[in-house]
């Protein structure tokens, strides 16, 4: 018989990654391309360990990069779901940089990620409920309500927005 609930803790995933000179720009900085792909990764490590099932993508809020990451920094990355719906889950990000050479942290930027659970067949599927024990796990899960509502309207309006512009058309050259 499947666990129909598990605890924020049991989703937590930690990941480290080296910041080497192909992952940086000109500047010798992280890109932000790559700061994302590795986020998406440790959320949907998160979401898959809460649902046991595979997981896709739906959405990601915004991304704001307040500190730069170095080459040669360790970039630090939390995730974990903080709350589930039917088929699907809100994932917390939380990223770091580490110096080694000093060994200050710093934070780097936070997100919220959506995944949803799905079948063989990339059909929707349910997932169990997840269950907040910290004072920040409960204030996070009562106010991801709120954060989805905000995405399905969002949501909403890109499907609008995809009808004016008529997606699947060749826009005429200049």
């Amino acid at each position: 018989m499947a666990k129909k609930e598990k605890t924020v803790a049991a989703s937590r995933v930690r990941m480290h990654e080296l910041v080497m000179p192909n992952d940086t720009n000109p500047l010798g900085n992280l890109m932000g391309g790559k700061l994302m792909q590795w986020m998406d990764i440790c959320a949907a490590i998160s979401a898959q360990r809460h649902c046991n099932r595979n997981v896709v993508t739906v959405a990601v809020d915004s991304v704001e990069f307040v500190s730069a990451v170095a080459l040669g920094e360790v970039v630090i990355i939390e995730g974990e779901v903080t709350r589930t719906f039917r088929s699907s889950m809100e994932i917390a990000m939380r990223v770091w940089a580490e110096n080694l050479r000093t060994g200050s942290k710093r934070l780097c930027t936070t997100s919220f990620y959506s995944f949803v659970a799905v079948d063989a067949d990339g059909k929707p599927v349910p997932v169990c409920d997840i269950i907040p024990e910290t004072d920040m796990e409960k204030v996070r899960y009562e106010q991801a309500e709120k954060r989805r509502t905000q995405r399905l309207e969002q949501s909403r309006q890109i499907r609008e927005m995809a009808k004016i512009f008529q997606i699947g058309e060749r826009p005429e050259e200049d």
